[in-house]
């Protein structure tokens, strides 16, 4: 586009030199015929528009924007038109407490009313895209600021609106899940009406009031404290168990001695173990008397 109007504007400088008396009048025509050709090589380079992947462009003519999208690749346009990008790929919006990790710069995180009256921070991701064939009506209805003016207090507000309904120990754990799928449809619905697509909602991380968080650690310590106390108590019950079984087996053991077993049936025992004696190989004297067991000195 420079460059046509750089041609024109020679053009018609050159027409007004050709009619006065001035040293650049006898270069005239050759003024004219640069101008012309500045204006076809603008007009060239105009004509001739690249579309990155990822991308569509909105043609625009004096303001007016054109309804047939651009899509990424060479294409052939109207050398007077004007062409806005916009940008299809999946895109993140993060609003987050921590430091530059979201779009905005400093604590951005969404600090919401629950039920109970206390102040919850949520952070939140949305993942979403523009739709393409939407791109000319964003453009005329929103502009290509979208993200400020569409992504970020849509997902705000829906949050804030949701979270009335919950408790805020709920939010924390039972119904995060519930509470993600409701602002997901309310922003997804929002969404569609102005071009955009949600791809998904990612509520990374709920803070709940300090006093909430040590009482909810309390009772956690507390339930791990029982557990490990049953534990024990399971562990003791177990021990008690089987020392009884163990005292029942030596008591039955004594009863099977004191009854079961004869005098004849010992001699013999005894017998047995004075052969052993003998036949081992170590030094040793057995004294026989009559008692019923011999006495053993000096074995080594």
């Amino acid at each position: 586009m420079f460059l046509i109007i750089l041609g024109l504007s020679i053009i018609i400088l050159s027409i007004v030199s050709a009619k006065g008396d001035t040293p650049l009048t006898r270069y005239s025509k050759l003024i004219r015929i640069a101008g012309i050709i500045i204006i076809l090589l603008g007009a060239s380079l105009s004509m001739f528009k690249v579309i990155p992947a990822g991308q569509v462009g909105v043609k625009t003519l004096y303001g007016k924007v054109d309804n047939d999208v651009l899509f990424s690749g060479l294409n052939v346009i109207n050398p007077l038109v004007e062409v806005t990008t916009f940008d299809v790929k999946t895109q993140n919006y993060t609003m987050s407490a921590v430091h530059d990790e979201g779009n905005k710069v400093g604590d951005d995180a969404i600090r919401i009313l629950t039920s109970d009256g206390l102040e919850v921070t949520i952070d939140l991701s949305v993942l979403f895209s523009v739709t393409p064939n939407d791109a000319p009506r964003i453009l005329k209805e929103i502009g290509d600021d979208y993200l400020d003016k569409i992504v970020r207090p849509i997902a705000r507000t829906a949050i804030r609106d949701n979270a009335v309904s919950y408790e805020a120990v709920a939010l924390y754990s039972t119904k995060r899940q519930e509470f993600q799928s409701k602002i997901f449809a309310a922003i997804d619905q929002s969404f569609t009406k102005r071009g955009l697509k949600l791809e998904q909602l990612l509520v990374r991380n709920v803070t709940l009031p300090e006093s909430v968080r040590k009482a909810i650690e309390s009772k956690i310590n507390a339930e791990q404290d029982a557990q490990k106390m049953q534990f024990v108590l399971q562990k003791e019950k177990q021990l008690a168990e089987r020392k009884r079984i163990e005292a029942q087996g030596i008591a039955d053991y004594q009863k099977i001695l004191s009854t079961g077993l004869s005098d004849k049936q010992l001699q013999y025992e005894s017998i047995l173990a004075q052969k052993d004696i003998a036949l081992s190989p170590n030094t040793k004297i057995i004294i026989m008397g009559n008692g019923k067991n011999p006495v053993i000195l000096g074995t080594n």
